[in-house]
């Protein structure tokens, strides 16, 4: 292989790999690579105002494709702006590869200007973080960070490129990455196990993950659900795992409180666990939540996350959609289909709304009535979210997405990924007005770029789910209601929301009086480019 610097011979591997599109913010210490990548033909660079904001759309895009999306970060201030939105990758499993420049490994010594240790500021919030050292090793790194944030269980992962490197010459060749299959089932014996368990069940219940979605399993899950007829709830459920008005799925359990989560599993005699962890509350119960006798089923590619917090009877390392399929058959085989249903099925039908409604709950009801059938919602409306999934139940897979990992600011910038992702659909992304101000500079990278994604602020000037946390520490600890803090109220001054669209070149308009909601939900569908709609919910 001719010999070319480093900096250029980085992009043949990106287009090796496929990656044609980079998220970033510049920084002089990547000023080299962004200056080759000019040169660069069918290669895209999606300009953010901060490095949370690349990041955040970088997880958007690499959730509407399948992933992997590459973002460039801007040495440590920059790794550290986007720290909170890895930290969210991290946790709902996005494949991102993260780069981040440096200014050389000549000047390690001399501790100068925005020198920092990159790889332990990455390491916590990513599956993989690395430094490349030696020009004959660049692209090897490059794919093996690929591999990593692609196989299963999925992350970010974070490569240090330090500028002197990337200034050496390399013969590497950029071939595409090897990305293992991890398509395994269960040895024989343990399937069984686990058909015995759920055959026998009287009272089962499924807990569910989006490790489901993450292997296309939800096909397979519904049968399994359907053949013992057990009630499926979602646990660390942000993509549809199971359809929305499916009979048997129950809802979310919550992420705040293991009280919420435990009267849920507390009569169960077998608990089938696919595709997440037990229990991803902020304040989970202690102790087990699970039956004493109850027989606990865990199916997962994440061996980490079985029996991690609580004991389980058969752990299944393996991949949700054959060990479902072939966990269905046994159970047809063992006659589960010509059991009695015990459990009421219930059919699924929009609520119906009046004009005295909400008005979350009326411009749901209003975009589920004008939008197609294959819209993409990127549901980031916490406190709201209720009123909008009621109206909208998640039905087509991959076109839901949920917040996850704790993160604010993940609605704009999330719908802004999918749209990039898929510019044919119609994408809305719904956001509180507390989050929407961590990531509001994204509005100017939609209208930069055209990325006619919408967006909804559903606004009621607090922090909203403060308030109802709030309400569940007073209660635990007996404390009597009083006025919330201060810091939870937004309204004072007001922020103008509509107006700052518009200063970043998106327009917009503000919604208050029911009457008004059916005619912005048209103007929003119609228009060509980005479009924000300010929800006044209270």
């Amino acid at each position: 292989m001719t010999a070319r610097p480093g900096r250029e011979a980085i992009f043949e591997q990106f287009a090796a790999d496929g990656l044609t599109v980079m998220f970033g913010n510049p920084g002089t210490v990547e000023q080299g690579f962004l200056d080759a990548m000019r040169d660069v033909p069918d290669f895209r660079y999606v300009l953010a105002l901060q490095e949370a904001t690349a990041v955040g759309i970088a997880d958007g895009y690499a959730r509407a494709t399948g992933g992997p999306a590459l973002v460039q970060l801007h040495a440590g201030v920059g790794l550290g702006n986007g720290i909170g939105m890895l930290y969210q990758a991290m946790r709902g499993h996005s494949p991102l590869v993260v780069v981040a420049g440096e200014a050389g490994v000549r000047y390690d010594a001399l501790d100068a200007q925005m020198a920092a240790d990159l790889v332990a500021m990455a390491r916590p919030v990513t599956k993989y973080a690395t430094r490349v050292l030696h020009p004959g090793s660049l692209l090897r790194v490059l794919r093996r960070a690929v591999k990593l944030a692609m196989t299963p269980p999925r992350g970010p992962v974070f490569v240090a490129l330090p500028m002197d490197v990337l200034d050496q010459p390399t013969t590497e060749t950029a071939v595409a990455t090897t990305i293992p299959s991890r398509s395994v089932l269960p040895v024989p014996a343990e399937l069984d196990r686990a058909a015995r368990a759920l055959a026998g069940a009287r009272n089962p219940v499924i807990l569910i993950g989006d490790g489901v979605a993450e292997a296309g399993a939800q096909a397979e899950l519904a049968r399994v659900a359907e053949l013992v007829n057990a009630p499926v709830w979602g646990v660390n459920d942000s993509e549809l795992n199971m359809t929305g008005t499916h009979p048997l799925y129950r809802g979310q359990m919550g992420h705040m409180f293991g009280t919420v989560s435990e009267p849920r599993v507390a009569d169960a005699d077998t608990v089938l666990i696919v595709g997440t962890y037990v229990f991803p509350e902020v304040f989970p119960l202690l102790e087990n939540p699970f039956r004493p006798d109850a027989t606990v089923v865990h199916i997962d590619l994440d061996d980490y996350e079985i029996g991690k917090n609580h004991p389980v009877d058969v752990a299944l390392v393996a991949d949700p959609k054959p060990t479902l399929a072939a966990l269905a058959g046994a159970l047809a085989d063992a006659g589960a289909a010509s059991r009695p249903a015990s459990l009421p099925r219930r059919s699924w039908a929009a609520p119906p709304v009046t004009a005295d409604d909400p008005l979350m709950r009326l411009f749901a009801a209003a975009l589920a009535e004008q939008a197609g059938p294959d819209l993409v919602v990127f549901d980031e409306a916490l406190t709201a979210s209720p009123d909008l999934v009621r109206q909208l139940p998640p039905r087509v897979p991959g076109n839901y997405f949920q917040t996850r990992g704790g993160s604010l600011g993940v609605g704009i910038t999330g719908a802004i990924g999918a749209k990039i992702a898929r510019p044919d659909a119609e994408v809305v992304g719904f956001t509180g007005d507390g989050g929407s101000m961590y990531t509001i500079q994204a509005l100017w990278t939609a209208a930069r770029y055209r990325v006619a994604a919408k967006f909804v602020i559903c606004d009621n000037d607090r922090y909203r789910l403060l308030d109802l946390n709030l309400d569940q520490y007073r209660a635990e600890r007996g404390l009597p209601a009083h006025a919330y803090p201060d810091a939870f109220h937004l309204g004072d001054p007001a922020i103008g929301f509509v107006e700052l669209a518009r200063s970043m070149g998106v327009a917009g308009e503000r919604v208050e009086k029911s009457g008004e909601v059916t005619a912005a939900v048209r103007r929003m569908l119609a228009h060509s480019g980005p479009y924000l709609v300010d929800l006044v919910i209270e």
